[in-house]
This record gives structure tokens, C-alpha cells and sequence, in this order.
């Protein structure tokens, strides 16, 4: 089993000068694997190309850059993979995302989890060390990203058994929140290709909690609200995930209280996948607004209901609390830059709103059909529609419907931020080669290190085969690839990651 990782490929210019042209990857792999080679593509935002340019050869699972894919795509993602693989020894995948990076990293170590039997650290690691340069960071790096590849070892262990549910937002409690920071509630629509934001806070479902004490603001869960008492009573017994800290003090820094979140409308998502979005903004004047914070934090709260010890094939909890740390947000474009603090700590209170049901989806056995998702349109117009564009820190124009969201979260008159401000570091363009006695870069960059972003990537541990590792076109060719006693792999600097199991 060989998987190939490359960045998405493309027809057009002027894509063409920087990234893989469509045919000199074709003739590489035609060169290298005859027909039996098939690509798996991660592009919500389109592929660069027509499925004819590849001989139909593609299958489609496509969600938004920088965030981590839709779970309920993981069973047949993986199963179209594996039913593709065991039909000749001599078939490779070929997965690609934008550069081959995080999209990919996550169904690269996906695979080798769920199919392989790799440990989820011995998969990272691998993909870590085939695609990336030395000293240049991991693979995959997006905190929401590498919780959904622990994800995929719970759904593994657990008889790979995934049951799709509507989740209800009962309250956000946030410890140190600062002044002007719009709170927004997310999720996945249209198979996962666009991110829809469901719920954005105002002014008047927003309670201040005196003195920001992590035992008043619990206890004031439970006596606020008689009347759903009910659902609030979770907070008694609740299963805590991975991500919470309570160890640590919620800040008193100057600006930041703790404040309790309550929808006076119900907020209802179709999935599990829960994205929680804060966007930090304060007046500059002139009709002018300083974007100072962005984050943003994805759970799933079918496996964060399974967080718990249970036994095993026992259904998940139906109600939780997901809690994190602003340090572990996913900052901009899956970097780790998110501007100045815009709050210590976040606890989402969820439960299940039908808990006698759901959609079962199990991963489809060897040899049935498996069905994929309908692709983006492959000229690349959908980005401005998944909201991914703005994103970002800076000025922006002050709008009437803005000023009132902004102030939702306001707990005092503008005040100055002790953190004071970041740097505003932009995307590299052009990627520095890397030395041995290079210093760690900043990782500001998320696709900073990759192979380049024409580079194609292979990950394999099997001692006898030659993966052929080439950049597509120059005619040379890597070492073989080497195994190790973990599962992780030796191996040169390669232009290509093969996997085999």
C-alpha cells in the first residue's frame, strides 16, 4: 500500500508558476504507476481541474481549508481508500489538498490509524517527517485538525460505529473575555464543502458573572433559569473533554470578566461538528473598526460525549461540556497567530436534542459500493462563499450591523489590553530551503517547510519497496524507503510521501 501526498495540482494560469501542473503530475504517476493510480482530493474551494484531465480517477471529499473535514466523510473516505488499495498490490492513492499539508495530513494519518493499525503519534510523525523539511514544524499542525485524527483512533477502537446527531448550544461560559469580541456558533452544511454560522451572540443573551469565579459561574449554571433547569443540570454530571484545563486561575487581567452566553433562541446544529468562532474588534474611528483577535475552535460532540471511560460499543454520553484554553485555539488560515488575547477559557455546554436516535454510519465492509460527496466546482469559485476571505487581522468599515455584535460581548468601556499587540506576520510566498544548523522558524506560515508547493510527498515503511520518490518531470529518483521499529520512517528529503502498511 503506497499513499502520495502533493499539493493540489492546476490547469491554469497563473496557478501554474507556483503550484503542480496537472500534466507533468499525470506523466509522472503514468510513468511511475501505469492505471493503477486513483486520487482522492480535499478541495472545497475546487479542485484547479476537470475530473476528465485525470481519467475520471478522482474521488471527492471535499471540506475548507484550514479546518478539519466533517466526520461523518471519514467512514467512506477511508473505505473507498482501502477497497481501492486491496484490489492489486501495485495501486497507489494520491491525495491532495491546497499544498498537501493539513487537508491531507489528516486523511494521510487517518488511513494509517484506522486501516493500518498505526498508533496516531507514529502517524503524524511519519507524515511529519516525509513532507515537511527538517526544523520546519509538523505536518499537520491545526489544533482542531489533530483532534480529529484522535478522533478517528476513538472511532477505530470503538468498532469504527459513528452515529450523526442534532446537538443543541445550551450556553458558553468564557473566563477573561475582553471587550468588543463578537461570539459566533458554526457548522458544517452542504455535504461539509461550506461553513454556515448558525448563531451570532448580542448584547442581551449575554450575563456577567461577578468577580469571574470558576465555582459562582458553575453554580450560577444551575439556578439561573428554572424553567430549563432541566438541560442545566448536566453541569452536575458532565463528561469533560480532552481540551479542558481547570487548573489554571481565570484571568483577572484588566478588561476580562467571566460572562455566561444563554441563546434566547434555541441553537440547533444539523451535525456534531461545533465550530465556536471569536472575532476581537475595537473602534479606530473615522468609521473604522481594528480587527484585533481572530480563533476559532472545532469539536465534535459525538466523541467528546465519549471522552469518558465507558464500556466498549456503549452509546455515547448526550450531553457535555467541550472546555479549552485560548492558547490551544486554531488561530488564522491554520497558523498560530490570533492577535492579541481576546479571553483565558471556554466551556460549551451541549447536549444531544433527540437522544432516542441518529444516523448510524458505519465504514462500508471490503468490496461494497461507497459513495463520495459531490465536488466544488473545479475553477476554484467558492471560496468567498465558505466565509474563509477576511478572516484576518486589520481595518475594517464600521457597518450599523456590526457595531451592535461587536458590542454583544462587551463587559466594559474600551480598555487597553495588557498583552498589547502581536505581529502581523503574512503567508510566505516564497519557502526558504532549510540547513542543518537552521534555527526553528516561526510558524506563523502554516504551509511554511512543505516540500515546496509543487512538491508531491510519499509515506512508506516497507524495507523492500522503492516508492520511486521524483519531482514530477526532472527524472530523478530517491533511496528506498527505510522502516523503524515504531512505525515511523527514515528516509531522505523526498519530493514524494508514500505509506504502506
Amino acid at each position: 500500500m503506497v499513499v502520495i501526498a502533493t499539493s493540489g495540482p492546476t490547469l491554469t494560469y497563473p496557478q501554474r508558476a507556483y503550484r503542480n501542473p496537472l500534466d507533468s503530475l499525470v506523466k509522472f504517476l503514468d510513468d511511475k504507476h501505469k492505471d493503477n493510480w486513483a486520487i482522492w482530493e480535499f478541495r472545497a474551494e475546487g479542485t484547479g481541474y476537470p475530473d476528465e484531465e485525470v481519467y475520471g480517477r478522482v474521488w471527492h471529499y471535499p471540506w475548507p481549508d484550514h479546518h478539519p473535514p466533517p466526520f461523518a466523510l471519514v467512514p467512506n473516505m477511508m473505505a473507498s481508500m482501502r477497497n481501492w488499495l486491496i484490489e492489486d498490490e501495485e495501486r497507489v492513492v494520491v491525495v491532495h489538498c491546497k499544498a498537501g499539508k493539513g487537508r491531507s495530513g489528516t486523511a494521510s494519518c487517518s488511513y494509517l490509524i484506522s486501516e493500518c493499525g498505526w498508533a496516531p503519534a507514529d502517524a503524524l510523525a511519519r507524515f511529519t517527517e516525509r513532507r515537511m523539511r527538517p526544523g520546519f514544524g509538523q505536518g499537520v499542525s491545526i489544533p482542531s485538525q489533530l483532534r480529529w485524527v484522535d478522533y478517528v483512533y476513538q472511532w477505530t477502537k470503538n468498532g469504527k460505529i459513528y452515529i450523526e446527531r442534532l446537538v443543541e448550544i445550551l450556553e458558553l461560559h468564557v473566563w477573561g473575555l475582553r471587550d468588543g469580541v463578537k461570539v459566533a456558533i458554526e457548522g458544517f452544511v452542504e455535504e461539509g464543502k461550506k461553513i454556515k454560522t448558525f448563531h451570532v451572540f448580542k448584547s442581551d443573551e449575554r450575563l456577567v458573572v461577578d468577580g469571574g469565579g470558576d465555582e459562582k459561574l458553575r453554580k450560577d449554571v444551575k439556578s439561573k433559569d428554572p424553567k430549563r433547569g432541566d438541560a442545566l443540570a448536566i453541569s452536575n454530571n458532565m463528561s469533560y473533554s480532552k481540551s479542558q484545563a481547570r487548573d489554571e486561575c481565570p484571568g483577572s487581567e484588566i478588561g476580562g470578566n467571566a460572562v455566561i452566553f444563554r441563546p434566547q433562541k434555541r441553537i440547533i446544529l444539523p451535525t456534531n461538528d461545533i465550530n465556536i468562532d471569536f472575532e476581537r474588534r475595537n473602534k479606530a474611528g473615522y468609521g473604522w473598526t481594528m480587527v484585533s483577535s481572530v480563533a476559532h475552535v472545532w469539536f465534535n460532540a459525538f466523541f467528546e460525549g465519549s471522552a469518558s471511560p465507558r464500556p466498549s460499543g456503549l452509546s455515547p454520553q448526550n450531553s457535555g461540556i467541550f472546555e479549552i484554553e485560548w492558547d490551544k485555539m486554531d488561530g488564522i488560515k491554520g497558523s498560530s497567530r490570533k492577535g492579541t488575547r481576546a479571553l483565558d477559557r471556554l466551556a460549551v455546554v451541549w447536549k444531544v436534542l433527540d437522544e432516542s436516535g441518529g444516523e448510524v454510519i458505519k465504514e462500508p465492509g471490503v468490496g461494497e459500493d461507497v459513495s463520495q460527496v459531490a465536488p466544488a466546482d473545479w475553477k476554484g469559485n467558492n471560496e468567498v462563499d465558505q466565509g474563509l476571505l477576511g478572516k484576518d487581522l486589520g481595518l475594517r468599515v464600521e457597518s450599523p450591523g456590526s457595531a451592535d455584535l461587536s458590542k454583544a460581548s462587551s463587559v466594559v468601556d474600551l480598555l487597553p489590553d495588557a498583552q498589547g499587540p502581536e505581529s502581523s506576520l503574512g503567508v510566505k510566498e516564497d519557502l526558504p530551503q532549510s540547513t542543518s544548523d537552521a534555527s526553528e522558524p516561526s510558524m506563523a506560515d502554516p504551509d511554511l517547510g512543505t516540500g515546496a508547493a509543487s512538491y508531491t510527498t510519499p509515506l512508506s515503511d516497507d524495507v523492500s519497496s522503492s516508492s520511486g520518490l521524483t519531482h514530477p518531470g526532472d527524472g530523478t529518483e530517491d533511496a528506498p524507503l527505510k522502516k523503524s521499529g515504531n512505525g515511523g520512517g527514515g528516509g531522505s528529503d523526498a519530493d514524494i510521501t508514500a505509506a504502506t502498511c
